[in-house]
């Protein structure tokens, strides 16, 4: 076949067999292919069996499950200085004292449960009783409220270095702590306990800012301080309380490792013993000295 000058049509002939590329088959494609029915009943029951219909959507079972992220613990919020407004509506804490205590225990300030219901270290996360108790300090296991008790059942009273409630002690300025410190040296002058435990490394910083004009740094130790460092001392007529260091009872307070805890407070609770031991010893002395003189009086 030819145009009208007599020229062949174009093609690719000779130059590329596209026929080669063209997919060819002996038989030809059905459009269905032909149901399984052909395959016997049990075994089809027994393939199946063994290899169950897994949807795309839902993961295998021999794939390794995802693990879930670790559920992260709410970090408590750190606080900073509220001003007194902010918990004026609660109630102070009145002071537990008497004279001639064998230890007054100094803690920071009320918190919100203590203010609300009325009694020192009220708050189930806090240790004070509990140190208390397994340390010797009280022969048996007491209570919150059982504090204003504390002087007459066993010569133990409880005061704070702030008296305002907050939260946490974050809350109080270190102007308003050192603040504190003339009225416990004022307390102690008055009351004369034996002893003033400090209940936590805080509230010792405090007093040591205030008398030395620096901070405790490296010279920071729990348990008994020098006779130098005595509280409420009275020239030439009373040598002042001494000083113990504890740490810290609040549920807050991890830095120290339960033993250690055991361990500081165990140090007082021995001396405690001690000394409830001799006072008794010596009351019992005197009452003996009184009812032999009691004969004589009444033969005059």
């Amino acid at each position: 076949m030819t145009d009208d000058q007599g020229r062949k049509p174009a093609t690719f002939q000779g130059r590329l067999q596209l026929d080669a590329f063209k997919y060819t088959t002996a038989e030809p494609t059905r459009r269905n292919p032909p149901r399984a029915a052909s395959t016997p009943l049990q075994t089809r029951a027994q393939d199946e069996s063994q290899t169950p219909f897994l949807s795309p959507r839902k993961r295998t079972s021999s794939s390794p499950p995802k693990s879930s992220p670790a559920k992260k613990k709410r970090a408590r919020q750190a606080t900073g200085y509220a001003p007194p407004s902010t918990y004026a509506h609660l109630p102070l804490l009145p002071d537990a004292i008497a004279h001639n205590l064998l230890v007054l225990f100094v803690g920071l300030n009320p918190g919100i449960r203590t203010a609300m219901t009325g009694h020192a270290y009220n708050h189930p996360s806090n240790l004070f009783w509990k140190l208390m108790y397994s340390s010797g300090v009280t022969p048996r296991r007491c209570y919150a409220e059982e504090d204003r008790d504390m002087p007459a059942l066993y010569s133990l009273g409880l005061t704070n270095i702030v008296a305002r409630p907050t939260r946490n002690g974050s809350e109080l300025s270190k102007a308003e702590m050192d603040d504190g410190v003339a009225l416990l040296e004022q307390k102690a002058r008055t009351y004369r306990p034996e002893s003033m435990c400090v209940v936590g490394k805080s509230i010792w910083e405090s007093i040591w800012r205030v008398r030395h004009g620096s901070n405790v740094g490296k010279q920071f130790r729990y348990g008994w301080q020098d006779e130098g460092e005595n509280m409420g001392a009275v020239e030439g007529s009373w040598a002042g309380a001494r000083v113990f260091v504890a740490s810290s009872t609040s549920g807050l307070a991890a830095t120290l490792a339960p033993a250690e805890k055991e361990r500081i407070w165990g140090e007082l609770g021995a001396w405690v013993k001690m000394r409830r031991a001799e006072r008794e010893a010596a009351e019992s002395k005197e009452e003996e000295e009184e009812e032999e003189e009691e004969p004589e009086r009444c033969g005059d």
